[in-house]
């Protein structure tokens, strides 16, 4: 397990990426993590990784050197728990409203992995104006190691859709908001994280954001589109 590392890492202002690869292969986590991902996403809330899946992308990411975080589907101790027993190297857990609910979390992880506990890496995700009402309540519990700020659901918290346009930008007040929340848990001496696209990893990590968290799909997307406009220019210069 590579919690103990990342955390370290963190805690001495680098900047740890978690690429998401959207699919269940254990091959794909292996590459990721060989081409220099430090952390692959499994997404248990959305995704349709089983435990089985879990065990096997977390062991193919460490051995190509890096590590594999499971976002659960809710905060069930049972679940956060199996999780971590079928070798998670951490949990990222969504709607973190309130600091009992992120003691529960912390606590879960520690009764779960008794033994080495330090090795996991503990995520809680900052999602609802609730939360950001609950803030500093939130930011003064023992044992987060990442406090991170989720745009999408958010921006639905605040009456917005949860993503923009391909291409757009998120309303502003979203935006705002989202800056303003990292800045207070940096300022809180905590580690914020966020979800980035290639245009705004290096102003996040400019504020203090370490935890940079990135779906591979727009890289994808971009790649492609680079494809077919080198080879239809190359095709047009042939046709001269």
């Amino acid at each position: 397990m590579i919690g103990a590392t990342l955390r370290r890492r963190l805690q001495a202002g680098e900047c740890i990426s978690m690429i998401n690869p959207h699919h269940v292969s254990s091959g794909l986590t292996a590459r990721l993590c060989e081409h220099g991902a430090d952390i692959v996403f499994l997404d248990c809330e959305h995704g349709s990784a089983s435990f089985e899946d879990v065990r096997a992308m977390a062991a193919a990411a460490r051995g190509a050197g890096g590590g594999a975080i499971v976002r659960p589907a809710n905060h069930e101790r049972s679940l956060l728990i199996r999780y971590l027993n079928n070798g998670a190297d951490g949990l990222m857990v969504p709607m973190v409203d309130t600091a009992n609910q992120a003691r529960a979390v912390v606590e879960a992880v520690r009764y779960g992995c008794y033994s080495d506990h330090e090795n996991r890496l503990v995520v809680a995700m900052i999602e609802t104006l609730t939360a950001l009402e609950n803030l500093d309540e939130i930011l003064a519990v023992d044992g987060l190691d990442v406090v991170f700020v989720g745009p999408g659901d958010l921006s639905q918290s605040m009456g917005f859709p949860p993503a923009a346009p391909v291409g757009q930008k998120r309303d502003s007040k979203v935006l705002a908001a989202v800056e303003t929340t990292l800045r207070r848990i940096r300022d809180a001496g905590r580690v914020p994280g966020t979800l980035v696209v290639e245009d705004d990893i290096e102003y996040y990590a400019s504020i203090g954001t370490r935890f940079l968290y990135i779906h591979s799909d727009p890289f994808l997307r971009s790649g492609i589109r680079r494809l077919r406009d080198l080879a239809g220019a190359g095709a047009r210069r042939a046709a001269r």
